[in-house]
């Protein structure tokens, strides 16, 4: 019988972190056929694909995701495929829209992820039918997905759901009994249709959107450790994922966390999976401490927790104040706070406000993530040229005023206008190499989906190849393009436990072919995308289309040298739901319950 897809000629690496070589991959019905040392039949072939040069991989897992709405109105989720992702996991952060009805789930989402409520609100009335789990399962099995989806049940949403809106973000209020019941039968459900596990936050950073509740914490984080511990036991149970993020700022219970997934005595360790391990310039040695916890708590512990770290310099752009770290101080959230850009305005000019800032900006002992720096914070857009490419410090020095009242002038003056930009974290390449290459962290942290206008982290895993290209290049020790493969690929889907990221015979074919040639510093290059579902507003992307040469989801061409099928998410089944320990999301369980099997011929066979 002849192939639907032969790709002919690559290097392939099978996603386990074994050896690579040239083989050639036989492709039909959806699945690996073949995979040869020797060249395959092309008689009667659909496609043949010429891989000479090129690395052939199993398609990347995006860890860390918010693309809960947009996959509603835009499935395609197109700006994470072009960069050869083929799954992506989302309902992180405690954000999920499954049981919240659509206006309380785009307040919890809109201010928190950067996107503008109007259009979350749209599609969530437009497509929402669902109101539990089950439900939102069934919908999912039926909608014409891009790449595969798994997800989290978000517990800022079923605290909403349950408990309503008001009475989940006042902090004098615990949930009922009957309600506590409630969310644990929920989530119980949850786990029984396929969710990962459960996200939660405790971050305060993270705001409501809307009137009704603005600038109230996310719910999750009015959670106390007995709600959480309920919650957590039946994840423990159930041997699933507790996906969360600790205080960012003071970063304290960050410990209880270990604690959490720690396999004390005769109970059994929990799947922690955190945000995230960074090499921030507010604490150059932060990075250390995560690390090292994660070491503890999985070695000495018997625990099983992951650090998230994106792979590349944690640059951020803002359009005024529009950025989530002035959230960490008392006088950034009270700006943030006004929607009303001229109500925002009179604060800003405010003397007394100012003072509140400068004092904040100044603050050695408040804790931060944001470095605080406006001599290190680039202006690359304003209506008034001749501060652009300046920092906000030079532009202090030239006029004689604090860098404080010099942005907050500009902000006033040109609003939204005002474009600029500045890296938090992950600075110094020796630094990021071993982070990433530590046992306690993941490769991922992406945000896709949200923050649209401040960063743009959607190739991450080319970064990482890139990484380890160079290294290898160079002779430095970080890691193999085996092993880099595998962080990206197969590593995460096990500890996911999706039946994703690897190929070999009898297993879902989707494919991403790197052009190596392509890894190189345009992979960080700025570019925006007008979004349809936002109205047009456009996307910050970074965007090398030399570097990925084509994406197989489903075992059907989804990308090409720059371009997507004209079928692409629009007729047939491309993306599936995957779930927890199921293999291909039929009912057949994945060997254990927690490892994938690796089905057929091993890579290399013939």
């Amino acid at each position: 019988m002849a192939y639907d897809i032969i790709i002919k000629n690559g290097r392939f690496f099978d996603g386990s972190g074994g050896p690579s070589g040239v083989r050639h991959l036989g492709i039909r019905d959806g699945r690996v056929e073949a995979i040869s040392e020797s060249p395959l039949d092309e008689t009667g072939a659909k496609d043949v694909i010429d891989a000479t040069d090129r690395w052939v991989m199993p398609g990347f897992l995006d860890n860390h995701t918010h693309y809960d709405a947009e996959l509603l109105a835009a499935p395609g989720l197109t700006e994470s495929v072009r960069h050869g992702v083929t799954t992506i996991v989302m309902g992180s952060c405690s954000l999920s829209t499954v049981c919240a009805a659509p206006k309380d789930c785009a307040d919890l989402f809109s201010r928190v992820e950067a996107l503008p409520r109007e259009h979350v609100v749209a599609a969530l009335e437009q497509h929402k039918t669902w109101q539990t789990p089950t439900e939102y399962v069934r919908f999912l099995e039926q909608h014409h997905m891009g790449p595969n989806v798994a997800m989290f049940l978000g517990h800022s949403d079923i605290r909403s759901k349950v408990m309503g809106l008001g009475r989940s973000v006042n902090e004098r209020l615990r949930p009922t009994p009957e309600e506590m019941k409630q969310m644990e039968d929920l989530l119980e459900e949850a786990l029984d249709v396929g969710f990962l596990g459960l996200s939660t936050m405790t971050n305060p950073w993270d705001k409501l959107d809307g009137e009704r509740y603005r600038s109230s914490q996310l719910p999750s984080c009015y959670a106390g450790w007995g709600e959480y511990g309920r919650l957590h036991k039946i994840l423990r149970k159930r041997r699933r994922i507790l996906q969360s993020a600790p205080n960012i700022t003071t970063k304290v219970n960050t410990v209880l966390f270990a604690l959490t997934s720690a396999g004390l005595f005769f109970r059994r360790p929990l799947k922690v999976a955190l945000i995230t391990a960074a090499d921030t310039k507010a604490y150059w040695f932060i990075w250390i401490l995560a690390t090292k916890l994660a070491g503890i708590t999985n070695r000495l512990l018997r625990g099983n927790m992951k650090w998230q770290t994106v792979p590349m310099p944690f640059e951020v752009y803002a359009d005024g104040m529009d950025l989530v770290v002035f959230e960490e101080f008392g006088a950034g959230e009270a700006a943030l706070h006004l929607a009303d850009e001229l109500e925002r305005n009179e604060l800003l000019k405010d003397e007394a406000y100012r003072r509140w800032f400068r004092r904040d900006y100044e603050s050695k002992f408040q804790p931060r993530v944001w470095h605080r720096d406006f001599y290190d914070a680039e202006i690359v857009d304003c209506p008034n040229p001749k501060v652009i490419g300046k920092t906000f410090g030079q532009v202090a020095d030239e006029q004689s005023i604090h860098p404080v009242d010099a942005f907050l002038d500009l902000v006033v003056e040109h609003g939204r206008k005002l474009r600029w930009k500045t890296t938090i974290a992950n600075h110094r390449p020796e630094i990021l190499r071993k982070i990433t290459a530590h046992s306690g962290v993941h490769i991922g942290f992406a945000d896709s989906g949200a923050h649209v206008r401040n960063m743009a982290f959607y190739n991450f895993p080319l970064h990482f190849l890139r990484m380890a290209k160079e290294a290898q290049e160079t002779g430095e020790k970080f890691m193999s393009l085996e092993k880099a493969v595998w962080r990206l690929t197969g590593e995460q889907a096990d500890w996911y436990n999706v039946d994703a990221g690897r190929l070999a015979v009898g297993r879902r074919a989707d494919v991403t072919v790197v052009n190596p040639a392509g890894l190189n510093h345009e992979l960080g290059d700025y570019h925006e995308e007008p979004v349809e579902m936002l109205g047009g507003m456009p996307r910050m992307v970074r965007r090398n289309d030399e570097a990925v040469s084509t994406v197989i989801i489903n075992g059907r061409v989804a990308y090409r040298e720059g371009k997507f099928s004209d079928d692409y998410c629009a007729q047939g089944r491309w993306g599936r739901l995957l779930k927890a320990g199921v293999a291909d999301s039929i009912d057949t369980p994945l060997a254990g319950g927690t490892e994938m099997p690796v089905k057929g011929k091993a890579a290399g066979a013939v």
